[in-house]
């Protein structure tokens, strides 16, 4: 039965039962931790080989410059290797250091310093400027724009991808919106991927602003856990079409395919960005860690074998994904107290509580052991309006622990949930 078909009697008595089963979960003292996607022991442990792909005897053997100075773009066999991840050309492509959350700063920092043109005026002399932000989102990227002072919009995100209707309104009138945040593939926090239709309506906003920029964070673009997994239509080749490259920058790394502290990040752009780019990066840097770079080359050889890697990544997550997606359809769907998406890749699962309750879930879960991302973390400000989104990261804990942790939290929503009626 649905709680709120309850009736005052009953759900009291549900509220007394279910008190009981958290507080013997609570009395556990366990320590578990689900509050980022960070890759567990068993993926790290897939790309520790990599460690003994250059040795001072392969060393002797290279012609290639790649102990010294220079190589701003990073070297060609990288780029090589990954521009397939973006589907770019590899002379559209710069291969930068471990994080690609370290390039959109910079490139939010440049823009606002220096324009995002040669031709443009630095957005910090713009007055008050503007961002959309597709929600829930990525949390990291909302902190960047809220340094810098940008008044942040929320955008909601629809079965297809972020509102057009409203996007596109928007910066077709308002000159001061500046960029957009997306992550258009199992998108943070939600999984869903942006429709071929909705990239095709971004890729012809006709903005006021004529240094309007899209961040596109394909960060998941590789991260497939079904065999079926979703496609995502090339974004840079529909702004060609339309005359229209300049108006997105494209970021991915390996912080999720090898090591996070110690992988390789990537940018693609039009030539007249990246030579913009460039402009100022030559005086930032004399270039990034090539032998990182060359390490990676090494151990992959080429991007099938990044693929093959990305199904070792799924056997191990698979599992954990379908144990969170089998605790909220067998002990939440049938109380009608929380609504998800099942991604098919990706790195979290998005939880919408009945309104009004995330905090109460997270404080909950927090007690009992559990530590989830706070709650409105998913939104600019950390504010999130009807307070209702919790981000499950599935990644981090053992399937076996994750099991004892959704035990945890559906205990929690049914709590937090029937306190809520209650009042």
């Amino acid at each position: 039965m649905k709680l709120t078909d309850m009736s005052a009697q009953e759900l009291a008595a549900f509220k007394q039962d279910v008190q009981k089963e958290y507080e013997a979960y609570k009395a556990l003292g366990l320590k578990l931790n689900m509050a980022r996607g960070k890759p567990g022991a068993e993926q790290l442990a897939l790309s520790m080989p990599m460690l003994d792909c250059l040795t001072s005897k392969d060393a002797a053997e290279l012609s290639g410059d790649y102990f010294n100075y220079g190589g701003l773009d990073g070297i060609a066999e990288a780029k090589e290797l990954f521009a397939p991840m973006l589907g770019v050309d590899p002379k559209n492509v710069i291969v930068f250091g471990n994080s690609s959350l370290n390039i959109m700063y910079d490139t939010v920092s440049r823009c606002y310093n220096f324009g995002a043109s040669k031709d443009s005026k630095p957005w910090k002399d713009c007055g008050k400027i503007k961002w959309l932000c597709p929600v829930p989102g990525y949390d990291r990227h909302f902190a960047i724009t809220e340094l810098f002072g940008i008044e942040m919009i929320n955008i909601p995100m629809t079965a297809e991808g972020p509102d057009m209707d409203m996007i596109e309104k928007l910066v077709a009138e308002d000159e001061s919106i500046k960029g957009m945040w997306c992550v258009p593939m199992y998108a943070n926090p939600t999984g869903i991927t942006y429709s071929d239709d909705t990239v095709r309506r971004i890729a012809a906003l006709d903005p006021a602003a004529g240094d309007f920029r899209i961040f596109w964070d394909n960060a998941y673009c590789i991260h497939h856990l079904t065999d079926t997994p979703d496609t995502l239509l090339n974004l840079f080749d529909e702004l060609k079409k339309n005359g229209k490259e300049d108006m997105v920058y494209m970021f991915a790394s390996t912080s999720k395919v090898t090591f996070p502290g110690s992988g390789v990040a990537i940018m693609a752009a039009s030539e007249a960005n990246l030579a913009h780019i460039r402009s100022t990066m030559t005086i930032q840097t004399i270039g990034h860690d090539k032998l990182n770079m060359l390490r990676h080359v090494k151990f992959f050889g080429n991007f099938e074998n990044v693929k093959a890697h990305m199904q070792k990544h799924r056997a191990i997550l698979e599992p954990r994904f379908n144990a969170v997606i089998e605790a909220l359809e067998t002990e939440i769907a049938p109380l009608g107290i929380g609504s998800w998406v099942k991604p098919n890749g990706g790195y979290f699962i998005s939880f919408d509580s009945v309104p009004g309750c995330a905090k109460r879930i997270v404080e909950l879960c927090k007690e009992a052991g559990v530590v989830l991302t706070g709650a409105g973390a998913t939104y600019p400000y950390g504010k999130d309006p009807e307070d209702k989104n919790i981000r499950i990261a599935p990644t981090y804990p053992s399937t076996e622990e994750l099991k004892k942790a959704m035990e945890i939290f559906v205990s929690a929503v049914k709590l937090a949930t029937a306190e809520k009626l209650s009042k």
